[in-house]
Protein backbone atom coordinates (compact mmCIF):
# COMPACT_ATOMS: atom_id res chain seq x y z
CA UNK A 1 0.00 0.00 0.00
CA UNK A 2 2.12 3.22 -1.17
CA UNK A 3 1.28 6.09 -0.25
CA UNK A 4 0.66 8.44 -2.97
CA UNK A 5 0.55 12.74 -3.43
CA UNK A 6 -2.49 13.73 -2.37
CA UNK A 7 -3.39 17.57 -1.59
CA UNK A 8 -6.64 18.60 0.45
CA UNK A 9 -6.68 22.36 0.62
CA UNK A 10 -4.05 24.78 1.15
CA UNK A 11 -1.34 23.43 3.50
CA UNK A 12 -2.69 19.44 3.41
CA UNK A 13 -0.57 16.91 2.15
CA UNK A 14 -0.23 13.21 2.38
CA UNK A 15 3.47 13.42 0.56
CA UNK A 16 6.25 12.67 2.84
CA UNK A 17 9.47 15.07 1.93
CA UNK A 18 12.59 13.18 1.00
CA UNK A 19 14.09 13.33 4.42
CA UNK A 20 10.92 11.56 5.50
CA UNK A 21 11.12 8.79 2.67
CA UNK A 22 14.83 8.32 3.88
CA UNK A 23 13.86 7.80 7.36
CA UNK A 24 11.20 5.40 6.21
CA UNK A 25 13.58 3.12 4.20
CA UNK A 26 16.50 3.43 6.94
CA UNK A 27 14.01 1.87 9.19
CA UNK A 28 12.49 -0.32 7.00
CA UNK A 29 15.51 -2.17 6.18
CA UNK A 30 16.74 -2.26 9.08
CA UNK A 31 13.59 -4.16 9.94
CA UNK A 32 14.06 -6.55 7.18
CA UNK A 33 17.66 -7.28 7.47
CA UNK A 34 18.48 -6.90 11.39
CA UNK A 35 15.28 -7.67 13.11
CA UNK A 36 12.84 -10.08 11.22
CA UNK A 37 15.94 -13.01 10.96
CA UNK A 38 15.98 -13.39 14.75
CA UNK A 39 12.66 -12.21 15.53
CA UNK A 40 11.45 -15.89 15.89
CA UNK A 41 13.98 -17.05 17.98
CA UNK A 42 14.06 -13.99 20.27
CA UNK A 43 10.44 -14.60 21.10
CA UNK A 44 10.45 -18.38 21.63
CA UNK A 45 13.09 -17.43 24.16
CA UNK A 46 12.08 -14.35 25.74
CA UNK A 47 15.76 -13.16 24.65
CA UNK A 48 16.67 -9.04 25.02
CA UNK A 49 17.53 -7.72 22.07
CA UNK A 50 20.80 -5.58 23.19
CA UNK A 51 22.80 -6.64 20.08
CA UNK A 52 19.92 -5.13 18.00
CA UNK A 53 19.43 -2.22 19.75
CA UNK A 54 23.03 -1.57 19.57
CA UNK A 55 22.75 -1.57 16.14
CA UNK A 56 19.80 0.30 15.84
CA UNK A 57 21.94 3.14 18.06
CA UNK A 58 24.71 2.86 15.48
CA UNK A 59 22.49 3.82 12.77
CA UNK A 60 20.20 6.51 14.16
CA UNK A 61 17.04 4.69 14.96
CA UNK A 62 17.34 5.66 18.86
CA UNK A 63 16.80 8.98 20.71
CA UNK A 64 15.57 10.67 17.64
CA UNK A 65 13.51 13.48 19.44
CA UNK A 66 16.26 14.63 21.69
CA UNK A 67 16.97 17.95 20.89
CA UNK A 68 20.28 18.48 19.02
CA UNK A 69 21.59 21.01 22.12
CA UNK A 70 21.47 17.53 23.93
CA UNK A 71 23.53 15.67 21.08
CA UNK A 72 19.84 14.29 19.90
CA UNK A 73 18.76 14.35 16.46
CA UNK A 74 15.80 16.26 17.43
CA UNK A 75 13.85 14.91 14.87
CA UNK A 76 9.72 15.44 15.34
CA UNK A 77 6.81 13.04 16.18
CA UNK A 78 5.91 12.43 12.85
CA UNK A 79 9.30 10.83 12.03
CA UNK A 80 9.46 9.26 14.74
CA UNK A 81 6.24 7.72 14.38
CA UNK A 82 6.93 6.92 11.11
CA UNK A 83 10.53 4.83 12.18
CA UNK A 84 7.67 2.77 14.81
CA UNK A 85 5.70 1.59 12.04
CA UNK A 86 8.18 0.08 10.20
CA UNK A 87 10.28 -1.47 13.10
CA UNK A 88 7.03 -3.19 14.12
CA UNK A 89 6.83 -4.09 10.77
CA UNK A 90 9.69 -6.51 11.73
CA UNK A 91 9.04 -7.40 15.22
CA UNK A 92 7.15 -5.11 17.77
CA UNK A 93 8.51 -6.81 20.99
CA UNK A 94 11.99 -5.74 19.59
CA UNK A 95 10.64 -2.59 18.33
CA UNK A 96 9.61 -1.24 21.44
CA UNK A 97 12.90 -2.28 23.14
CA UNK A 98 14.71 0.21 20.78
CA UNK A 99 12.05 2.91 20.58
CA UNK A 100 11.11 3.02 24.44
CA UNK A 101 13.32 5.39 25.88
CA UNK A 102 10.89 7.75 23.76
CA UNK A 103 8.64 6.88 26.68
CA UNK A 104 11.10 7.07 29.17
CA UNK A 105 12.69 10.05 28.25
CA UNK A 106 9.29 12.03 27.61
CA UNK A 107 8.70 13.15 31.40
CA UNK A 108 12.07 15.10 30.89
CA UNK A 109 11.15 16.53 27.30
CA UNK A 110 7.83 17.90 29.18
CA UNK A 111 9.11 18.78 32.40
CA UNK A 112 12.90 18.42 32.97
CA UNK A 113 14.89 22.00 33.18
CA UNK A 114 17.74 22.24 31.21
CA UNK A 115 20.49 20.97 33.93
CA UNK A 116 18.50 17.81 34.07
CA UNK A 117 17.75 17.41 30.62
CA UNK A 118 21.82 17.59 29.95
CA UNK A 119 22.44 14.81 33.04
CA UNK A 120 20.18 12.24 32.01
CA UNK A 121 19.00 12.57 27.92
CA UNK A 122 22.84 13.63 27.15
CA UNK A 123 23.99 10.00 28.17
CA UNK A 124 21.48 8.42 26.04
CA UNK A 125 23.04 9.76 22.51
CA UNK A 126 26.06 8.75 23.72
CA UNK A 127 25.77 5.16 24.18
CA UNK A 128 23.15 2.74 23.83
CA UNK A 129 21.57 2.92 27.09
CA UNK A 130 18.23 2.06 28.50
CA UNK A 131 15.68 4.25 30.32
CA UNK A 132 11.93 3.66 31.66
CA UNK A 133 8.83 4.93 32.14
CA UNK A 134 7.88 4.09 36.06
CA UNK A 135 3.31 4.61 36.40
CA UNK A 136 1.84 1.37 36.48
CA UNK A 137 1.36 -0.50 40.39
CA UNK A 138 0.16 -4.30 41.25
CA UNK A 139 -3.36 -2.11 42.03
CA UNK A 140 -3.00 0.90 40.11
CA UNK A 141 -2.80 0.85 36.16
CA UNK A 142 -5.11 3.34 34.73
CA UNK A 143 -6.54 4.25 37.81
CA UNK A 144 -3.69 6.91 39.24
CA UNK A 145 -5.19 7.85 42.29
CA UNK A 146 -4.58 4.32 43.45
CA UNK A 147 -0.72 4.61 43.33
CA UNK A 148 0.72 3.50 46.49
CA UNK A 149 4.37 3.93 45.71
CA UNK A 150 5.47 7.31 48.55
CA UNK A 151 7.47 9.75 48.14
CA UNK A 152 8.63 11.81 51.39
CA UNK A 153 10.86 14.48 51.83
CA UNK A 154 13.39 15.08 53.97
CA UNK A 155 15.41 17.99 53.90
CA UNK A 156 17.16 18.33 50.25
CA UNK A 157 15.71 14.51 49.68
CA UNK A 158 12.67 12.02 49.35
CA UNK A 159 12.44 8.58 50.21
CA UNK A 160 10.46 6.30 48.01
CA UNK A 161 8.92 3.55 48.93
CA UNK A 162 6.45 0.81 46.94
CA UNK A 163 6.28 -1.25 43.97
CA UNK A 164 5.72 -0.82 39.90
CA UNK A 165 4.78 -3.04 37.75
CA UNK A 166 4.59 -4.05 33.88
CA UNK A 167 7.32 -1.79 33.61
CA UNK A 168 9.43 -1.99 29.74
CA UNK A 169 12.61 -2.08 29.97
CA UNK A 170 13.25 -1.56 33.77
CA UNK A 171 15.25 -5.11 33.78
CA UNK A 172 17.86 -3.25 31.77
CA UNK A 173 17.65 0.48 31.85
CA UNK A 174 19.65 3.30 33.69
CA UNK A 175 17.07 5.18 35.37
CA UNK A 176 13.14 5.26 34.94
CA UNK A 177 11.15 8.10 35.97
CA UNK A 178 8.94 7.10 38.90
CA UNK A 179 5.49 8.62 39.91
CA UNK A 180 4.77 8.22 43.67
CA UNK A 181 3.02 10.15 45.94
CA UNK A 182 4.00 13.35 48.05
CA UNK A 183 0.26 13.28 49.26
CA UNK A 184 -1.96 10.63 49.45
CA UNK A 185 -5.10 12.73 50.23
CA UNK A 186 -4.71 14.39 46.86
CA UNK A 187 -4.99 11.33 45.25
CA UNK A 188 -3.71 11.90 41.38
CA UNK A 189 -2.93 15.36 42.21
CA UNK A 190 -0.89 14.25 44.95
CA UNK A 191 1.64 12.59 42.53
CA UNK A 192 4.82 14.13 41.45
CA UNK A 193 7.30 12.58 39.12
CA UNK A 194 10.86 11.54 39.66
CA UNK A 195 14.39 10.78 37.95
CA UNK A 196 15.80 7.16 39.71
CA UNK A 197 18.91 5.46 39.11
CA UNK A 198 18.28 1.90 38.31
CA UNK A 199 21.29 1.07 40.38
CA UNK A 200 20.24 3.36 43.46
CA UNK A 201 20.74 1.57 46.80
CA UNK A 202 17.30 0.18 47.95
CA UNK A 203 15.51 -0.49 44.06
CA UNK A 204 14.92 -4.24 42.89
CA UNK A 205 13.89 -5.56 40.01
CA UNK A 206 11.66 -8.14 41.70
CA UNK A 207 10.68 -10.27 38.67
CA UNK A 208 11.08 -10.40 34.58
CA UNK A 209 7.53 -11.12 33.55
CA UNK A 210 6.71 -13.88 31.11
CA UNK A 211 4.44 -12.39 28.34
CA UNK A 212 2.03 -13.77 25.81
CA UNK A 213 3.31 -11.79 23.10
CA UNK A 214 5.95 -8.96 22.57
CA UNK A 215 8.39 -11.32 24.54
CA UNK A 216 11.72 -9.74 23.05
CA UNK A 217 11.00 -6.65 25.40
CA UNK A 218 11.71 -7.01 28.93
CA UNK A 219 8.52 -6.07 31.13
CA UNK A 220 9.44 -6.26 34.41
CA UNK A 221 8.58 -5.38 38.10
CA UNK A 222 10.42 -3.70 40.68
CA UNK A 223 10.63 -2.55 44.11
CA UNK A 224 11.64 0.33 45.81
CA UNK A 225 12.71 0.46 49.51
CA UNK A 226 14.23 3.76 51.23
CA UNK A 227 15.73 4.81 48.15
CA UNK A 228 17.04 8.19 48.34
CA UNK A 229 16.88 10.71 45.61
CA UNK A 230 17.67 14.65 45.62
CA UNK A 231 14.85 17.28 45.45
CA UNK A 232 16.55 17.75 42.07
CA UNK A 233 15.91 14.78 40.77
CA UNK A 234 12.50 15.64 40.80
CA UNK A 235 10.52 16.52 37.13
CA UNK A 236 8.86 19.94 38.08
CA UNK A 237 6.56 20.87 41.50
CA UNK A 238 5.14 18.32 43.65
CA UNK A 239 2.17 17.92 43.04
CA UNK A 240 2.57 17.75 38.68
CA UNK A 241 2.89 14.11 37.98
CA UNK A 242 -0.29 12.61 36.79
CA UNK A 243 -0.28 16.05 34.44
CA UNK A 244 3.47 15.07 33.60
CA UNK A 245 2.42 11.58 32.53
CA UNK A 246 -0.66 12.59 30.63
CA UNK A 247 1.03 14.91 28.55
CA UNK A 248 3.78 12.65 28.02
CA UNK A 249 1.54 9.61 27.22
CA UNK A 250 -0.07 12.38 24.75
CA UNK A 251 2.98 12.43 22.57
CA UNK A 252 3.93 8.96 22.57
CA UNK A 253 0.82 7.26 21.58
CA UNK A 254 1.12 8.03 18.24
CA UNK A 255 4.39 6.36 18.01
CA UNK A 256 2.08 3.33 19.73
CA UNK A 257 -0.64 3.35 17.02
CA UNK A 258 2.57 3.12 14.64
CA UNK A 259 3.73 0.13 16.07
CA UNK A 260 0.30 -0.80 15.70
CA UNK A 261 -0.10 -0.24 12.00
CA UNK A 262 3.39 -2.06 11.77
CA UNK A 263 2.22 -5.27 13.43
CA UNK A 264 -1.04 -5.32 11.05
CA UNK A 265 0.97 -4.35 7.86
CA UNK A 266 2.72 -7.31 8.22
CA UNK A 267 0.10 -9.48 9.04
CA UNK A 268 -1.30 -8.11 5.56
CA UNK A 269 1.14 -9.24 3.85
CA UNK A 270 1.36 -12.30 4.88
CA UNK A 271 -2.01 -13.13 4.67
CA UNK A 272 -1.94 -11.30 0.86
CA UNK A 273 1.39 -13.25 -0.41
CA UNK A 274 0.19 -16.80 0.90
CA UNK A 275 -3.67 -15.97 -0.50
CA UNK A 276 -1.46 -15.43 -3.95
CA UNK A 277 0.46 -18.81 -3.37
CA UNK A 278 -2.27 -21.51 -1.60
CA UNK A 279 -4.61 -23.35 -4.00
CA UNK A 280 -7.83 -25.07 -3.35
CA UNK A 281 -10.56 -26.19 -5.90
CA UNK A 282 -7.85 -24.98 -8.49
CA UNK A 283 -7.52 -21.79 -7.96
CA UNK A 284 -5.03 -19.78 -5.44
CA UNK A 285 -7.67 -18.88 -2.07
CA UNK A 286 -7.41 -15.10 -3.39
CA UNK A 287 -9.99 -15.70 -6.14
CA UNK A 288 -12.34 -16.84 -3.66
CA UNK A 289 -14.62 -13.95 -2.35
CA UNK A 290 -15.04 -14.98 1.22
CA UNK A 291 -10.77 -14.49 1.72
CA UNK A 292 -10.14 -11.63 -0.98
CA UNK A 293 -13.11 -9.79 1.16
CA UNK A 294 -11.04 -9.90 4.31
CA UNK A 295 -8.41 -8.89 2.33
CA UNK A 296 -9.88 -6.01 1.24
CA UNK A 297 -10.57 -4.89 4.48
CA UNK A 298 -7.29 -5.69 5.85
CA UNK A 299 -6.09 -3.16 3.57
CA UNK A 300 -8.85 -0.28 4.22
CA UNK A 301 -9.00 -0.42 8.12
CA UNK A 302 -4.94 -0.46 8.03
CA UNK A 303 -4.62 2.84 5.65
CA UNK A 304 -8.08 4.25 7.97
CA UNK A 305 -5.53 3.65 11.27
CA UNK A 306 -2.67 5.01 9.66
CA UNK A 307 -4.05 7.95 8.47
CA UNK A 308 -5.70 8.95 12.32
CA UNK A 309 -1.78 7.87 13.10
CA UNK A 310 -0.49 10.69 10.79
CA UNK A 311 -3.01 13.30 11.95
CA UNK A 312 -2.05 12.69 15.73
CA UNK A 313 1.40 13.12 15.11
CA UNK A 314 1.37 16.37 13.14
CA UNK A 315 -0.91 17.71 15.49
CA UNK A 316 1.02 18.12 18.25
CA UNK A 317 4.46 18.84 15.87
CA UNK A 318 2.36 21.88 15.16
CA UNK A 319 2.22 22.40 19.01
CA UNK A 320 -1.56 22.14 18.90
CA UNK A 321 -3.48 20.13 21.76
CA UNK A 322 -4.07 16.28 20.27
CA UNK A 323 -5.97 14.33 23.22
CA UNK A 324 -8.51 13.41 21.27
CA UNK A 325 -6.72 12.59 17.94
CA UNK A 326 -4.07 10.58 19.84
CA UNK A 327 -6.81 8.78 21.25
CA UNK A 328 -9.02 8.36 18.31
CA UNK A 329 -5.24 6.80 16.44
CA UNK A 330 -4.48 4.75 19.21
CA UNK A 331 -7.92 2.95 19.49
CA UNK A 332 -8.58 2.52 16.38
CA UNK A 333 -4.75 1.17 15.10
CA UNK A 334 -4.53 -1.32 18.15
CA UNK A 335 -8.26 -2.83 17.16
CA UNK A 336 -7.16 -3.12 13.81
CA UNK A 337 -3.60 -4.79 14.62
CA UNK A 338 -6.28 -7.08 16.72
CA UNK A 339 -8.97 -7.89 14.37
CA UNK A 340 -6.35 -8.06 11.13
CA UNK A 341 -3.68 -10.39 12.71
CA UNK A 342 -6.40 -12.37 13.71
CA UNK A 343 -7.92 -12.64 10.50
CA UNK A 344 -4.26 -13.42 9.07
CA UNK A 345 -4.61 -16.58 10.86
CA UNK A 346 -8.04 -17.23 9.70
CA UNK A 347 -6.60 -17.00 5.66
CA UNK A 348 -3.73 -19.30 6.70
CA UNK A 349 -6.28 -21.72 8.04
CA UNK A 350 -4.40 -24.41 10.22
CA UNK A 351 -1.13 -23.64 9.27
CA UNK A 352 -2.03 -19.91 10.84
CA UNK A 353 -2.50 -21.52 13.99
CA UNK A 354 1.37 -23.04 13.99
CA UNK A 355 4.62 -21.23 15.73
CA UNK A 356 6.59 -22.13 12.00
CA UNK A 357 4.48 -19.69 10.10
CA UNK A 358 4.93 -16.23 11.21
CA UNK A 359 1.01 -15.03 11.58
CA UNK A 360 0.23 -16.97 15.11
CA UNK A 361 3.42 -14.66 16.82
CA UNK A 362 1.38 -11.30 15.09
CA UNK A 363 -2.04 -11.99 16.59
CA UNK A 364 -0.58 -12.47 19.98
CA UNK A 365 1.70 -9.25 19.40
CA UNK A 366 -1.11 -7.61 18.75
CA UNK A 367 -3.10 -7.92 21.42
CA UNK A 368 -0.82 -6.29 23.80
CA UNK A 369 -1.39 -2.81 21.76
CA UNK A 370 -5.01 -2.97 23.24
CA UNK A 371 -3.85 -2.84 27.30
CA UNK A 372 -0.63 -0.91 27.45
CA UNK A 373 -0.55 2.60 27.23
CA UNK A 374 -4.04 2.82 27.79
CA UNK A 375 -6.17 0.05 27.06
CA UNK A 376 -8.51 0.30 24.78
CA UNK A 377 -11.65 0.75 26.68
CA UNK A 378 -9.44 4.12 28.07
CA UNK A 379 -9.33 5.57 25.29
CA UNK A 380 -12.69 5.30 24.34
CA UNK A 381 -13.67 6.73 28.02
CA UNK A 382 -11.10 9.84 26.68
CA UNK A 383 -12.81 9.97 23.48
CA UNK A 384 -16.39 10.42 25.16
CA UNK A 385 -14.94 12.95 27.96
CA UNK A 386 -13.79 15.06 24.82
CA UNK A 387 -16.42 15.15 22.91
CA UNK A 388 -18.91 15.85 25.91
CA UNK A 389 -17.06 18.14 27.45
CA UNK A 390 -17.02 20.47 24.18
CA UNK A 391 -13.45 19.67 23.16
CA UNK A 392 -13.94 17.21 20.58
CA UNK A 393 -15.49 17.49 17.34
Amino acid sequence: MAVTETVLGEGISFALSPEQQAVRELAREFAEKEIRPKAAAYDEHSTHPADIIEKAFEVGLMNVHIPEEYGGLGLPGFDGMLIGEELSWGCSGIAVSIICNTLGAGPLLVAGTDEQKRRWLTPLTEEPILCSFGLSEPDAGSDAARIKTTAVRTGDEYVLNGSKMFITNAGHAAWTVVFASTDRSQGHRGLSAFVVPMDADGVTIEQHLDKMGQRSTDTSAFALSDVRIPVADRLGEEGEGFKIAMKTLDLTRPGTAAGAVGVAKAAYDYARAYATERVTFDVPIAMHQGISFLIADMATEIEAARLLVWQAAWLLDRGERATLQSSFAKRLAADTAMKVTTDAVQVFGGYGYMREYPVEKLMRDAKLFQIYEGTSQIQRLVIAKEIFLGRGG
